[in-house]
């Protein structure tokens, strides 16, 4: 079964893309490659069980088991030694990653807390966007009584888009809310 994100995707956001910028071909059209949640446990490098309930939230809330990122050299300020656990991370592909994409924009961003709109400055050159959250509450999975700790967590949307244009009007079509 097809995500509904990804067949609106096909059906609506294409054509206008392709009519909008004048592609002369199906596949010049801009789309979302892959998606990476990443989390970095910082602070709480001391405590033995954070990093396990970070995997398990970040199991919980993408459907795929996260890898570890270890440090490449030992920084003496940061009190980080060299191959150790410092974060956790998560690449989404495909419909998994069109799953996540429909439940971010339907359900965990209207539950932010003060939420107005995401900001359309997050863009780097090539039409990628980077997304902030505070907290991991928002995410339906999570219960906020339960997580001992919140943490929170950042999501990189990769694109194929050639420019900063292109990329935001891929993500405006498929109903990202970004402040006016």
């Amino acid at each position: 079964m097809t995500p509904n994100l990804y067949n609106y995707y096909k059906k609506e956001v294409v054509p206008a893309l392709k009519k909008e910028f004048g592609f002369k071909n199906v596949m010049q059209v801009p789309k979302i490659t892959k998606v990476v949640i990443n989390v970095g446990v910082g602070k709480f490098l001391k405590e033995p069980n954070f990093i396990e309930n970070v995997e398990k939230n970040l199991a919980k809330i993408t459907g795929q088991k996260p890898v570890r990122t270890k440090s490449k050299k030992a920084i003496s300020n940061f009190k980080i030694r060299e191959n150790m656990d410092i974060g956790v991370v998560v690449s989404l592909r495909g419909a998994k990653m069109y799953y996540f994409l429909e439940k971010l924009l339907d359900i965990t961003l209207p539950r932010t807390r003060d939420f107005r709109g995401i900001s359309d400055k997050a863009f780097d050159g090539r039409g990628n966007y980077s997304l902030g959250f505070k907290e991991n509450v928002a995410f339906p999975e999570i219960k906020a009584g339960e997580a001992e700790k919140t943490h929170g967590m950042q999501i990189n949307i990769a694109t194929n888009a050639k420019n900063k244009e292109q990329g935001r009007a891929l993500l405006m079509k498929l109903g990202f809310p970004f402040v006016k």
